[in-house]
C-alpha cells in the first residue's frame, strides 16, 4: 500500500509550514495513488509552496510627494510626524507611491497612513481604509426654503450618535443592494446592521451642515459620514484576511499595512464589497436628505456627493487609497460630477472644487483641514476655560448644535488647521480649483456622548469615590 504524505513529511522535508500544505498535500497524493514517487510527490508540493518572505524595502527608496507646509512650531511638528509615519509605511514591498495633502496629520502608531495620505499599491490594504470605509461628503440644493427650517428638518430627522435606530424607526436599504450583500461572503452576516445603520450618521468628525451656495444664495445640506456598523465589519474581516498574507508573504511588513492580493477570489470578493458599501453609504447620505425634503415638503435642485476614505483602481491597474483624500481626476468613479466638497470647520465655508488631477497629487485634493493636535491634546491645551465658554465663543454667528446634548470642544474651529492656510496650500500646490462655497448658517454633530456613557460614568465614580477618600485621611491628620 503507498504511504500517504502527511505534513510532517512537508516539514521534515524542509518546507515552510502554511495554508498551502492543505492543496500540495492532496496533489501530492493524487500523484502517489498513480504510482509516482515519494521524491515525484514532494516536487510536485513543493510547487504549491508560497515565495520567500518578501523584505521591507530601505527607507527612502520609494520617495513621495509632499504637499504641505508649515506655518509655525505646532505645523511643523505635525508635518515631521507626518514624514515619519510616511518614511515607515512607504516601505511596505507593494506600495508603489505615496502623497499627502495640505490636510495631513498623524492617525495612529508610526507607519499608519496618515489623515491626508495617498497610497498607490499592487494591492488592498483594509488599514489604508480604515474602519470608516467610505466616509465621504454630499451635498443636496433646497431653493427657496429657509436655513433654519432646514436645519432644524434635519434635526428632526437625522441620527448621531452610538448604535443605530430603534426598532420601528428603522430603514430599509434598497432590495436589490441587500440580495447583493447577502450573496458577498464578507457582508452576508451584516445586513441586519445595514437596516439598523441606514439613516445615521454616527459620532467624531461627521456631521450635518447648512448654509447657502455663495454664487446663487441657494439653501444647501451637506452630510459627512461614512459607512457606520456595515463599514466596520467589513475593515475587521478585510484585516483578517490580509493579516494572514502579511504572515505568509511579508512578516516584517507593519500589521496596519497588510493586503489582500488583487485578482485573488478573496482579492475580488473584498473589492465588490467595498463596492457594495459605497453604495449603501451613498444611499444613506441621500436617505436623511430625502427625509428632511419629505418634513418640508421641498424639492432639491441639484445634488452631487464624493468619498474621501476609500480605494479606487485606475487604469494602470493599481489601487489608489485615500485616507482623508478627495479624487481629482475625471471619471473616478461611474457616478462621478466634476466638482468635490471640502469642509474645513463648522464656522467656515464647504468649499466646491472641481480636481486637477495633480500628478505630485496622485490624483487626489485635500478632504478638509485636519489637525495639529489629537483631540486629547486639544482639550488640554483649552484648559482653565469651561465648554460653554469655548463653544459661544467659536461658534458666534452660526447655529451649531450637538445632537446628544453635550459640547464636543474637540470639533469645534479651533480644534482644526487654520482654514486660510489651508484653502492657500490647494491653490500653491495646484491642487484643486475652487469654484463655489457655502456659507455656513448651523452644524449638527454628535457631542460628545461618551461623557454620559456607562464606563465613563463608573470611572467618574471612582474618581470622586478616591477624592473623597483622600480628603477624609487628609481631615484626619
Amino acid at each position: 500500500m503507498t504511504k500517504v504524505l502527511s505534513g510532517q513529511d512537508l516539514i521534515d522535508a524542509g518546507l515552510r509550514q502554511g495554508r498551502w500544505f492543505g492543496e500540495a498535500l492532496s496533489a501530492a497524493n493524487a500523484l502517489l495513488e498513480r504510482g509516482a514517487s515519494r521524491d515525484e510527490a514532494l516536487a510536485e508540493a513543493r510547487t504549491f509552496m508560497p515565495p520567500p518572505a518578501t523584505p521591507l524595502r530601505s527607507p527612502g527608496a520609494v520617495p513621495y510627494f509632499e504637499n504641505i507646509e508649515a506655518d509655525n512650531e505646532a505645523e511643523q511638528a505635525n508635518i515631521e510626524q507626518v514624514r515619519e509615519t510616511m518614511t515607515a509605511l512607504m516601505r511596505t514591498p507593494v506600495i508603489k507611491a505615496g502623497a499627502v495633502m495640505p490636510d495631513a496629520c498623524p492617525a495612529g502608531t508610526v507607519g499608519t497612513i496618515p489623515v491626508g495620505g495617498v497610497a498607490v499599491s499592487e494591492a488592498i490594504h483594509p488599514g489604508m481604509h480604515s474602519a470608516d470605509i467610505c466616509c465621504s461628503m454630499a451635498i443636496s440644493v433646497f431653493p427657496d426654503i429657509a436655513p433654519k427650517n432646514l436645519l432644524d428638518a434635519v434635526h428632526e430627522v437625522t441620527h448621531f450618535g452610538p448604535g443605530g435606530r430603534e426598532r420601528g424607526k428603522q430603514i430599509r436599504p434598497d432590495a436589490a443592494l441587500m440580495e447583493k450583500f447577502e450573496a458577498n461572503v464578507y457582508l452576508n452576516s451584516v445586513t441586519s446592521r445595514a437596516i439598523e445603520h441606514m439613516g445615521t450618521q454616527g459620532d467624531g468628525n461627521h456631521f450635518a451642515f447648512v448654509g447657502t451656495i455663495k454664487s446663487t444664495g441657494e439653501t444647501a445640506l451637506v452630510t459627512h459620514h461614512g459607512s457606520r456598523a456595515p463599514g466596520a465589519r467589513l475593515y475587521a474581516k478585510g484585516m483578517q484576511v490580509a493579516e494572514r498574507t502579511r504572515r505568509e508573504l511579508s512578516p516584517e511588513t507593519l500589521k496596519q499595512n497588510a493586503w489582500i492580493a488583487a485578482d485573488t477570489v478573496e482579492g475580488d470578493a473584498y473589492w465588490e464589497a467595498l463596492q457594495l458599501i459605497r453604495q449603501w453609504t451613498k444611499a444613506n447620505h441621500f436617505q436623511i436628505h430625502d427625509m428632511a425634503a419629505q418634513r418640508l415638503s421641498a424639492r432639491v435642485s441639484d445634488r452631487f456627493w464624493n468619498e474621501h476614505n476609500f480605494v479606487f483602481r485606475r487604469s494602470d491597474g493599481l489601487f489608489y487609497h485615500g485616507k482623508g483624500a478627495t479624487p481629482a481626476w475625471n471619471n473616478w468613479a461611474d457616478d462621478a460630477t466634476d466638482l468635490t466638497l471640502i469642509p474645513l470647520n463648522m464656522a467656515e465655508p464647504i468649499l466646491i472644487a472641481r480636481g486637477k488631477n495633480a500628478e505630485h497629487g496622485l490624483g487626489f485634493s485635500p478632504h478638509g483641514a485636519g489637525r495639529n493636535f489629537s483631540r486629547t491634546q486639544h482639550k488640554k491645551n483649552l484648559a482653565g476655560r469651561t465648554d460653554e465658554a469655548i463653544f459661544a465663543e467659536e461658534t458666534k454667528g452660526i447655529d451649531a448644535r450637538f445632537f446628544m446634548g453635550k459640547t464636543d470642544i474637540s470639533e469645534l474651529p479651533s480644534a482644526y488647521k487654520n482654514a486660510d492656510n489651508v484653502r492657500a496650500q490647494i491653490t500653491r500646490y495646484d491642487l484643486a480649483d475652487i469654484v463655489d462655497e457655502v456659507i455656513p448658517f448651523g452644524c449638527i454633530m454628535a457631542g460628545d456622548w461618551q461623557q454620559d456613557a456607562p464606563w465613563m460614568k463608573k470611572r467618574r465614580a471612582k474618581q470622586e469615590a478616591r477624592a473623597r477618600r483622600e480628603a477624609e485621611e487628609a481631615a484626619r491628620r
